[in-house]
C-alpha cells in the first residue's frame, strides 16, 4: 500500500507558467513524487524541478516557500502529499 505524509499546502497558482507555489511543512526534492488532493484537484505527478526565489534547487526544506511544475490547476490551500 502506498503511504502519503503531507508535506506542505499550496499558496498561489501561476496559470500563464503552470506553476503552483507551495509553503513547505516536510522536505522535497527533484524526483519525489507527490499527490495534490483539493476539493476539486486530484493528481499525482513527478516533481522534475524546484524554484526558490527563480533559483533552481536539488531540494527544499520545512519553511521553504517554493515553486514547482504542475500538469493542472491548483488551489490555494490544496494539502501537498509526499508519496512513498
Amino acid at each position: 500500500m502506498k503511504t502519503e505524509k503531507e508535506i506542505g499546502k499550496v499558496s498561489t497558482y501561476f496559470s500563464h507558467v503552470g506553476v503552483a507555489a507551495i509553503k513547505l511543512t516536510g522536505k522535497l526534492k527533484i524526483g519525489d513524487k507527490v499527490h495534490i488532493k483539493g476539493h476539486t484537484t486530484d493528481f499525482e505527478t513527478k516533481v522534475g524541478s524546484i524554484q526558490i526565489n527563480g533559483k533552481a534547487v536539488k531540494e527544499a526544506k520545512k519553511g521553504d516557500h517554493i515553486g514547482i511544475k504542475v500538469p493542472d490547476k491548483v488551489r490555494p490551500n490544496d494539502p501537498v502529499l509526499l508519496m512513498a
